[in-house]
């Protein structure tokens, strides 16, 4: 008899009304990958809380990931089948970070990457041996399995796939150098396409953390899988992210528009240099905020959008800080705008000097993980109360995200790229993201704008 494997994703709950738009999340490819790497003789089945409330179902064995936010969630519903006896085990970025308070509330934690060890971990649960950690290591990543996207649920909007993991970059507030390296790690561009063009949906979200990367080598090979995208004819849209280098080619940037590229996000962060050098963003500290806009001109030339993102309430903020970043955001030529509140999460540099000068507002974990979500105010600001940044903060948040100014910042777009899909695109994003924070949002726009497409 085959044994049964119950992959879980789980939603926080504390957010669970704000995340409304089928287009703001995305398949959970790491346990597509978990059920592709799991013998044959394994029945698998996917209880995703993104679509579905959660009911019971029984299993031999119950896997989970998770983010910070939604990790409390996974440690509940790994309650219900541990009071029954069936063995749980959660990966992750946060369980990575957090493996000690993770075994306390689960059978078995996979640190790091999980291909490595997966089969290990089948192994031992097949015979009744599950360790408490299982520490993965960083492979190759030539051979990968396509992930098992017949188990996600259909009503996705956007695919995703990833191309490469790992970051040079050691920007404060990030743990992704720490989860997946400090090199970038790439998939033989073959196998990328050939998964591409199995994808089920029309588009396409790129998950690595920077599709273009720092040297040459890494343009030529972001290029390449631009070119087979065209010659294969493979005709979807799609969007990923990068860094401002990323304008430093144009035959990139016109291969990337050919292939599909709608927007690419930039981690914009802030327009002040002395941030910049506090949350180690070097790249940008080093090249300056003056040159944003030639970057910003250089997608759009190619009928590019550009996706910026911002970070309000940054350690050393006041409220003129706040007030200036809001009015250079809207005075930007950005397409789309992400605005999120800084976050200091485990695993980060950021998180560990706010823990350690006692300035985290919400240390009651693992429940007030729940709140480290970037879009709640959880440490304490250097020049302001708590309570006057996070007034502020809103203030500026009820500027940027004004109905009006959302309808002008796409026609703006508009003339800007000559592009209406991504025209298009850029407001149905800055309806997403006004989504979060307002309840008022008229959901169906984004849904009518991707159908006239």
């Amino acid at each position: 008899m085959s044994k049964r494997l119950l992959l879980i994703n789980p939603i926080n709950q504390r957010r669970k009304g704000l995340l409304r738009d089928k287009h703001a999340i995305y398949p959970p490819l790491a346990l597509g990958i978990v059920a592709a790497l799991t013998p044959d003789d394994w029945e698998i089945s996917l209880i995703d809380e993104n679509f579905d409330d959660f009911v019971y179902r029984d299993a031999d064995l119950v896997a989970f990931t998770s983010f910070t936010s939604t990790v409390n969630r996974a440690y509940e519903l790994a309650a219900v089948y541990r009071t029954k006896g069936i063995p749980t085990v959660i990966g992750g970025i946060h369980a990575s970070m957090m493996p000690d308070e993770a075994t306390q509330y689960v059978d078995s934690v996979v640190i790091n990457e999980a291909e490595s060890v997966w089969k290990e971990v089948i192994r031992d649960a097949e015979s009744g041996r599950l360790k408490k950690t299982y520490r993965g290591e960083w492979l190759s990543l030539a051979g990968l399995p396509q992930p098992r996207t017949d188990l996600f649920h259909p009503d996705y909007v956007f695919g995703s796939i990833q191309t490469g993991r790992g970051c040079p970059m050691k920007c404060d507030f990030c743990s992704v150098h720490t989860f997946n390296g400090s090199k970038f790690r790439q998939r033989p561009v073959e196998e990328v396409l050939d998964e591409f063009e199995k994808i089920p949906q029309q588009r396409i979200f790129i998950v690595d953390d920077n599709l273009i990367g720092y040297s040459q080598r890494s343009f030529e090979r972001a290029k390449s899988i631009f070119r087979g995208l065209i010659e294969r004819n493979i005709k979807k849209d799609w969007f990923c992210q990068a860094s401002i280098n990323v304008a430093d080619d144009d035959e990139l940037l016109q291969l990337a528009a050919e292939s599909g590229c709608r927007l690419i996000l930039l981690g914009i962060e802030s327009e002040k240099a002395s941030s910049l050098v506090q949350m180690n963003k070097s790249l940008n500290a080093k090249r300056g905020s003056e040159s944003y806009s030639g970057v910003f001109e250089a997608l759009h030339k190619h009928g590019i959008g550009v996706l910026g993102t911002f970070i309000m309430g940054l350690e050393n903020d006041d409220e003129q800080d706040l007030i200036h970043r809001a009015k250079f955001i809207m005075e930007s030529s950005v397409d789309a705008i992400q605005t999120t509140l800084m976050t200091p999460l485990p695993g980060t540099v950021l998180f560990n000097r706010l823990k350690n000068e006692g300035r985290l507002m919400y240390t009651n974990f693992p429940e007030d993980w729940s709140r480290y979500h970037f879009g709640e105010l959880v440490h304490q600001p250097l020049k302001m109360s708590h309570e006057a940044m996070n007034e502020c903060i809103q203030q500026q948040f009820v500027r940027m995200y004004d109905p009006k100014t959302l309808k002008r910042r796409m026609i703006q777009s508009l003339k800007n790229t000559r592009n209406p899909v991504t025209a298009t695109w850029a407001y149905a994003s800055n309806l997403q993201y006004r989504n979060i924070f307002f309840e008022d949002t008229e959901r169906l726009t984004i849904e009518d704008l991707f159908k006239a497409l």
